[in-house]
């Protein structure tokens, strides 16, 4: 089904690019999903969209914006490249006319979004999937949050996670961005606190056909597992080589590899491998919600991380337009930490009716988000916990749902 989709995106993309859109109406709004249908992480792509996709249709569903009027989404494909996303991002902006960016997933493509388009126009950008610690300092004119928090966060959970499973010592090969090498110091660092050795901290490029020499020099100093903080594309690559020339073993991934992919490429060499992504707590009921609401939508379609944050991003900026009464980019950010934090009566995903009403009688509402609180703070950043996940029997599944310490 993914692979149907995401030919489906594909010829959106063209198609826009070709005929172009009309800007949003007065009561209409159009949001952007800046995300990556191609390129290294063209897996989540799809599936991104389609959360914020489910949340644009809960809205028309449920009384529409205002007055009755829709909520439609644009999709600009970023290819995982930070000059091709600020295009798209910018197409979206002047072309498409949107009033709001839900994206993109890369740190590394967010962050030149942020800096040369949004930030610059005034219009609001949240990021479902950038963790950068780098983007809470960024020059966004405040127009740029997330709806999933930062990497000196999980960094700390990672260190926790592979100390609690015995490891010592530990080699990392890390993605050349800010995603990589945030990741990779707040890892390290946290890591080394707990009293275990980083024995190597190595960037990888992306698109090379061999990764054998960083593998090598990685595992030249002893290290009993990889620490692989990446994407699935070029990820892939990394695991087989890694486990046809004996380099590694024994893994450790991060969110950016929680793929179904991974596991399908390199079969039962990956059982027992750890990692962490970033999620809500177990017991949520906005999280239970959004997973019954995405079943009904989707049937069986793989649930991505990174796509109920995409989802709350997008209901996040429809309750920002009703709230604001007003389709105006500015009005619209202005209003986003109103709806999304305390005090305020609690607004699950799928309740764009309660809302609506909620917000037409005055009170106040809180929405309580499918990935967990989404409470902004100055930076636009919010709270959050991590899942430990592992790989059995060919399976990703989730142990744990730790908070940091």
């Amino acid at each position: 089904m993914t692979s149907g989709i995401s030919k489906k995106l594909l010829a959106g993309v063209m198609a826009a690019g070709l005929l172009g859109a009309a800007p949003a109406l007065a009561q209409d709004a159009t949001i952007g999903s800046l995300v990556p249908v191609t390129g290294d992480l063209q897996a989540y792509g799809p599936n991104n969209a389609m959360g914020a996709e489910l949340a644009a249709k809960h809205v028309n569903d449920q009384g529409g914006l205002l007055d009755g009027g829709t909520l439609s989404v644009a999709i600009g494909d970023t290819q995982t490249n930070a000059q091709a996303g600020v295009d798209a991002a910018q197409k979206l902006v002047s072309v498409d006319g949107v009033v709001g960016i839900v994206g993109a997933l890369s740190s590394g493509v967010s962050g030149p979004v942020a800096t040369s388009v949004t930030g610059p126009a005034g219009i609001p950008q949240i990021s479902p999937a950038s963790t950068a610690p780098v983007l809470t300092t960024i020059e966004d004119n405040d127009f740029f949050f997330r709806t999933t928090p930062h990497d000196a966060l999980q960094g700390v959970v990672l260190a926790q996670v592979a100390k609690d499973a015995g490891y010592n010592n530990l080699a990392v090969i890390y993605i050349n961005n800010d995603y990589g090498e945030g990741l990779a110091n707040a890892f390290s660092d946290a890591y080394k606190e707990l009293g275990g050795e980083v024995s190597a901290s190595l960037a990888y490029e992306i698109g090379n056909a061999s990764y054998r020499g960083e593998l090598q020099n990685a595992a030249g100093g002893g290290g009993e597992a990889l620490v692989l903080i990446g994407y699935p594309e070029n990820g892939i690559t990394i695991i087989r080589q890694a486990l046809e020339g004996g380099f590694f073993e024994k893994f450790i991934f991060t969110d950016g590899m929680r793929d179904s992919s991974i596991v399908e490429a390199s079969g039962d060499y990956l059982n027992g491998s750890i990692g962490t992504n970033p999620a809500a707590v177990a017991d949520n009921p906005a999280t239970e919600t959004f997973s019954d609401l995405w079943k009904e939508a989707y049937g069986e379609e793989e649930l991505k991380p990174f796509t109920s944050n995409a989802y709350d991003g997008a209901f996040i900026l429809a309750l920002a337009i009703e709230k604001a009464g007003s389709t105006d980019p500015k009005a619209i950010r202005d209003a986003m930490r109103a709806v999304a934090g305390p005090p305020g009566e609690k607004v699950l995903p799928g309740e764009w009716a309660k809302a609506k009403e909620l917000i037409a009688a005055g009170t106040d509402i809180d929405y309580d988000g499918a990935a967990g609180s989404q409470d902004f703070d100055d930076a636009g950043d919010v709270p959050g916990t991590f899942a430990h996940w592992t790989i059995e029997n060919g399976e990703i599944k989730t142990v744990d749902i730790i908070a940091p310490k």
